[in-house]
């Protein structure tokens, strides 16, 4: 601990004043006088008047003048609550009661064609082996062509997306490039005309039999499967209309939704246009390092706080 050091010259106790020769005793004679020198009066006051000041030394904690500096110095912080607008916590609370709304509407919708679909499947193969033989060729061909058609979505997303929703078909699918009002928008009747196709494919592929039925059945069922795989990742993952769960932790997943996302900033001229396929796209126009930093905006944005949605 470090300490000062002070000096004050000060006046002695007023007793000093009152000594004499009676009262007091005389001070010490210095040994380098004789005392003769001392009995002359003049020369005694002057003495006497030379030690009528003393030295006071003042001992001071540096260590607290200190302590005392760096409060003064330091700015504390002022924390301010912050009490939301009525505004603000009505737009909070519409977005909330959005979000729940898409939320019930996908998982009906999920678990409906889920459960239709997986019905669909075994019913018509149960059907048709009820004669004893198994139709493995329609059975390959119903597999393979699923396969195919989830596939080739992506394929006719990506062509129908340049070629059609941002040409001719933008004044629909504008409205999913602007700050949505509501639960649903304009674009997303899109996902209504490609769930038409799939249900008719579907519907001829189940009441008949043979290869060709066969392959429309799995068709429809490819469609469907895209479909789904669609909603949860470009409108859950990448848009925040409702929680996706572990999906948001999928490696491959984030970063389709972090191109998807460079797609709405038309960095590259709208590229990518497809979803799931959409790095690949980047990496064709050089754009892996603008994707690399949304991947690490969007992950430092969800580790702060939710998104309500886009």
């Amino acid at each position: 601990m470090a300490a000062g050091l002070s000096a004050v010259l000060g006046p002695k106790p007023f007793h000093v004043f009152l000594t004499s020769s009676n009262l007091s005793p005389k001070p010490r004679t210095p040994f380098l006088f004789p005392s003769s020198v001392f009995r002359n009066s003049r020369i005694q006051w002057k003495m006497r008047r030379k030690t009528l000041l003393t030295v006071c030394v003042l001992v001071e904690d540096q260590s607290s003048s200190s302590e005392v500096e760096n409060l003064a110095d330091e700015k504390l912080p002022i924390i301010v609550p912050q009490i939301p607008s009525p505004h603000v916590a009505e737009k909070l609370a519409r977005k909330k009661s959005e979000r729940f709304t898409y939320l019930v509407a996908a998982v009906m919708s999920s678990f409906g064609i889920t459960s239709m679909a997986v019905m669909a499947v075994y019913y018509r193969f149960h059907w048709q082996m009820e004669g004893g033989e198994i139709p493995f060729s329609e059975m390959f061909g119903t597999f393979a062509l699923s396969v195919g058609a989830a596939v080739g979505m992506e394929f006719w997303a990506r062509w129908a997306h340049r070629a059609l929703w941002h040409a001719s078909l933008w004044h629909m699918h504008e409205s999913h490039h602007k700050p949505r009002e509501g639960p649903f928008e304009l674009n997303d009747v899109f996902a209504i005309t490609n769930a038409v196709p799939a249900i008719a494919l579907l519907s001829y592929g189940f009441f008949h039999k043979g290869l060709v039925p066969g392959l429309c059945f799995g068709a429809g069922l490819g469609i469907t499967v895209f479909g789904m795989a669609y909603m949860f990742v470009h409108d859950g993952l990448v848009h925040k209309r409702f929680p996706v769960g572990p999906i948001a932790n999928v490696p491959y997943f984030r970063k389709v939704a972090a191109a998807h996302q460079l797609h709405h900033s038309e960095k590259f001229n709208g590229v990518p246009y497809g979803l799931f396929l959409g790095p690949k796209e980047l990496e064709e126009v050089g754009g892996l390092q603008e994707l690399e930093k949304e991947i690490n905006r969007r992950t430092k944005s969800t580790a702060k706080k939710p998104i309500n949605g886009s």
